[in-house]
Parts: structure tokens; sequence; C-alpha cells
């Protein structure tokens, strides 16, 4: 991250705009204070932790991504004041509390076994053999803890200490790869690359093939989409907007199976 510097836009009001998703503070809004790398900064208290670091001048230029708690960039350390307790979240979700320490952490480094996928065994052994680490776990749950999506961290590492694969894949499929579970953890284990190997095994050979999805894929194979796509790539933009904005939408609590466009050429 580089600090940027914070201008004032208005000098009568006082107002200042961040350089990042420029959000102005309005008149009477109540700010709080928190603390950026040891350094006191107030925000306005609706802000998340990446619009707050945003607002007072600071550009992020790695530790951001999707900004939508899905791809883990974002993931930060924080205490509270008058709590021993370390507290753990993606800083484009969780909102700024008064006396907030924060600490980013866009990368923890950990370790993570080289493999090919088409090569590998799929049993718990071929686990064991590229994270042997696996048996070092005490059971402390500090990694569960840590979790900024509540997965249950130290339940799949057991499921995979036990052979468990298809129930470890399950358990682990919210991980988000931010790496705050190897960070904590008294065994050093890298957590998030063991699930991440463990659903791939699971995906390839476990699961169950879907027979819509071949089909589809035959389909594809065979050129059936190609005129349309051809179509649509040749399409100027308005029409394509056009077409965008007038297409059926699937209604948000329709059941899987009962509801179907009303045209289905390409069904």
């Amino acid at each position: 991250m580089n600090k940027a510097q914070t201008h004032p836009t208005n000098e009568k009001q006082n107002q200042k705009i961040a350089t990042g998703d420029r959000a102005i503070l309005p008149d009477g809004a109540k700010t709080v204070p928190i603390y950026v790398m040891g350094k006191r900064y107030e925000v306005p208290e609706t802000l998340t932790i990446m619009k707050a670091m945003e607002f007072v001048g600071f550009k992020f230029i790695r530790g951001a991504g999707c900004r939508g708690g899905i791809c883990g960039a974002c993931s930060t350390v924080y205490r509270k004041a008058g709590d021993y307790k370390l507290h753990f979240g993606l800083a484009c979700q969780t909102v700024v509390e008064p006396n907030m320490v924060l600490t980013q952490i866009p990368f923890y480094p950990a370790n993570r076994a080289v493999y090919n996928i088409e090569e590998i065994e799929p049993t718990a052994e071929s686990v064991y053999a590229l994270y042997p680490e696996l048996f070092r776990c005490v059971a402390c749950n500090n990694c569960t803890k840590a979790c900024p999506m509540d997965v249950e961290v130290m339940d799949y590492i057991s499921a995979i200490k036990q052979g468990d694969l298809a129930k470890a894949a399950v358990l682990s499929f919210d991980c988000i790869q931010c790496g705050l579970c190897a960070s904590r953890c008294m065994g050093e284990l890298p957590q998030y690359h063991i699930a991440q190997l463990v659903r791939r095994i699971y995906g390839k050979y476990i699961q169950p093939r879907a027979e819509h999805l071949k089909k589809r894929v035959q389909e594809i194979d065979s050129g059936k989409y190609d005129g349309i796509v051809k179509a649509l790539t040749e399409m100027e933009l308005e029409e394509l907007k056009r077409r965008y904005l007038e297409s059926e939408r699937e209604p948000n609590m329709a059941l899987p199976g009962e509801w179907l466009p009303k045209d289905q050429e390409y069904l």
C-alpha cells in the first residue's frame, strides 16, 4: 500500500475526499478513530476497513481484489481497545469500530506442494505424502478462530487425517485462500493449500459426474453455439445492451428444475 495525500475539497466545509472510492464526509457525519500502521485517523463510522483506509488517503496497489468477500486478498488482523483477543476479518467486508488497531496481511507465506492433478492417486495417502506436516496439528482450533469465512478449519483437517476427503472437501468449500489460518497455526500447517488439494482431488476423481454437464460440453464441441457466439461478437454495443436488458430473468424463488425461459433455442 502507498499512502496518498488527503486533499481539502472545500475549505469552508473542510470536507475530505479519498483517492480510492472517493467517499465524501458529509456535514454532521459521526466519525470514529482507527489506527492504521500505528497512526490515528478519523473516519466515518459506516465505512468498511478498506473504504475507510481509502478515505484517509491510502491507495491499495496490492491486498485488494474482488472487494466482495470472495478473493481473500484483503485479510486483516485487528485489536480492539481493552480486548485481549485478536480479531480477524476481510477489509472489504468488516465495518470499522472505534479504536481498531489494524494490520493488513495481503499475503501470508506458506509452503505449497508441487503435483500434477492428472497423475495423482485420489487417496488420503497422496495428501499425506505431499503434506506430512498435516499430522503436526495439535487441535488447538486457532485456525478456525482466525477464519473470516467461519470455515471449520480444524474439522476439515481432522477429516483429512481420518481419510475422509469428501467430508473435508465439503467442510472447506467456502475457503477463500486468505491464509489467516496458517498465520495462527501452532503446528505450522498450510491448511488452505491442503484443503485446495483435497477439493481438487474430490472434484476430479470422487464427486459424481453431472450428466447434463457432459451433454453441454458435447454440444459445445459439436459447434452448436458457434453461430450465436459469432453473431454476438459482431453485434453493436447498443444492441447487446438492449438484448441484455430485455432478456428473461429467472425468478429469485424458482426451485431447481421448475423454471425454463420462453426462448429455449440454446438449452
